[in-house]
């Protein structure tokens, strides 16, 4: 691809999660991190609206209990930076990290069929999130429900603490 093509500009290229941000996690928390990040970098459509300056560097932070996306360009030159409410987000962090919890106890103990299930609620509330999280940034940030569910991903990542 071409520098002027839109798949390879309407991208991100790097993700920061910002350390002060968060706790040192667990070894299984930062593998995780660690992972939804790649993921997020290798496959992703990402741009500014009314904006050609891509590709993207995203710094995602909790400011002030809010969630800070700061947005640069592929030289770290920052672009804009949005600040959203995490109270919409609450409650579905909340219950993520509730069906989390049991689906990890559940790998341990429970019937194919049960891990199944817990999966699928697991992975209808990471479909809301992201459902909110593109709603919210609407005009703002354009990105599609794949990016957004894994910049979900890393938003809930500041909030594993170690």
């Amino acid at each position: 691809m071409s520098r002027n093509d839109p798949n390879e500009r309407n991208r991100l290229v790097s993700v920061i999660l910002d350390e002060a941000s968060i706790g040192r996690g667990a070894a299984d928390q930062e593998h995780e991190r660690q992972i939804a990040i790649y993921d997020l970098i290798d496959e992703n459509s990402f741009a500014l609206p009314g904006r050609d300056a891509g590709p993207y560097g995203l710094k995602i932070a909790l400011q002030d209990a809010k969630l800070a996306l700061e947005v640069v360009d592929e030289n770290g030159a920052p672009l804009v930076a949005h600040i959203l409410s995490l109270t919409p987000f609450r409650s579905l962090l909340k219950d993520y990290f509730m069906i989390c919890e049991s689906y990890y106890a559940a790998i341990r103990t429970a019937m194919p069929r049960q891990i199944e299930a817990i999966d699928m609620g697991r992975r209808a509330l990471h479909n809301e999130a992201a459902d909110l999280l593109m709603e919210r940034l609407n005009g703002k940030l354009d990105c599609d429900h794949d990016t957004a569910r894994r910049i979900f991903t890393l938003v809930a990542a500041l909030h594993w603490k170690g």
